[in-house]
């Protein structure tokens, strides 16, 4: 999974699968989910992030892998 917020456009992209997106519906105002051929959900894109999430805080907690890679 990653996570990546573009400030120029003030979007956030939560990339969950690294397959293509090939379909597109929007959840609610500015939140997109990204499907692909198989119809799984890969992504999910929020318009105007800084007034929808909280963007100063990032919690991971208990995820089953042994690398956390955190980059700014």
């Amino acid at each position: 999974m990653k996570i990546k917020y573009y400030p120029e456009t003030d979007s956030l992209y939560i990339e969950l699968l690294a397959k293509p997106s090939v379909e597109s519906h929007e959840l609610s105002e500015g939140v997109i989910i990204d499907y692909d051929a198989e119809k799984q959900v890969v992504g999910i894109d929020i318009d105007n992030a800084s007034h929808k999430v909280e963007l100063k805080e990032l919690i991971l907690s208990k995820l089953p892998t042994e690398k956390h890679l955190i980059a700014a």
